[in-house]
């Protein structure tokens, strides 16, 4: 079982070493290491398109992962007093959110939203003063931030929700006892016991959003973000750039996992 793991993991990360190694490549080729250089690094955060398409990924992961903390964990709070067939029936649409592939949400996102437009922009038109451009909705950051904050949410409510369940009831009955109302209750012992369990799901909503390519690629309009930009620079050939870029993010990804990870279990231990 040891050696059989170690082929899984070895399998899995080879290529991300491969392609970490080979952004410190000197030369021009992607595939022909020819020296030892971080030029590439700072060529590609010198590059004005890589800079815009990371400021669009930012702050569409960072609105995005703040909408579904903040819903994900109300909707948490909520379902913990459903019991019966009614509980049976959220716990399996919030897991059938995780489970559907990207691309099924990406085009029912994709339909939804158009359908939305569609029905708004006209009304919109008509309403609007006469003599002035009337505002038209269309694809583009505000859809961006609305598919990823509708996914992710999902998996703050999954975390919020195991850290609810290991509170013990008596918490809240001997707050109520003590005259709290309840929202003075989940204000003072709910919530500061659900923090590190929800900033653990800001953090993987918003390493989620950060790299999501296949829903933006649908939602995403004349947008573009890092991922995107990446797929469209990859069509014409793969480039030490290309390798630094990606190196880039993944280590910020993992960075962002690691102390989720490490918020979580120091959250468990108190």
């Amino acid at each position: 079982m040891r050696i059989y793991s170690f082929c899984v993991y070895l399998f899995l990360y080879t290529p991300i070493a491969i392609i970490a190694l080979f952004s410190f490549n000197a030369g021009r080729h992607a595939s022909q290491l020819q020296g030892f250089s971080g030029k590439w690094y700072g060529r590609a955060l010198d590059n004005p398109f890589v800079m815009d398409a990371l400021e669009t990924s930012f702050l569409v992961a960072f609105a995005s992962a703040t909408i579904a903390s903040v819903l994900g964990t109300l909707a948490a709070v909520g379902l913990q007093g459903i019991r019966g067939p009614a509980r049976a029936l959220f716990d399996a649409v919030i897991y059938i959110a995780v489970m559907i592939p990207g691309i099924v949400i990406g085009i029912a996102t994709l339909i939804a939203l158009v359908t939305v437009f569609d029905q708004i922009n006209p009304w919109l038109a008509a309403l609007w003063p006469e003599g002035g451009a009337p505002p038209t909705l269309s694809m583009g950051v505000g859809s961006l931030i609305a598919a990823h904050a509708m996914f992710t949410m999902a998996l703050v409510i999954i975390i919020v929700r195991a850290r609810l369940s290991s509170l013990e009831r008596e918490l809240g009955e001997a707050s109520a006892d003590l005259y709290a109302t309840p929202f003075g209750t989940f204000r003072q012992v709910t919530l500061p016991l659900l923090a590190p369990a929800i900033l653990a799901g800001f953090l993987l909503s918003f390493t989620f959003s950060f790299d999501d390519f296949i829903i933006a690629f649908f939602v995403a309009g004349s947008e573009t973000t890092l991922p995107i930009y990446i797929f469209s620079s990859i069509r014409r050939g793969v480039t030490p750039e290309i390798n630094a870029i990606g190196t880039m993010v993944m280590g910020a990804s993992l960075v962002l996992l690691i102390i989720a990870q490490l918020i979580l279990r120091r959250g468990d231990r108190r």
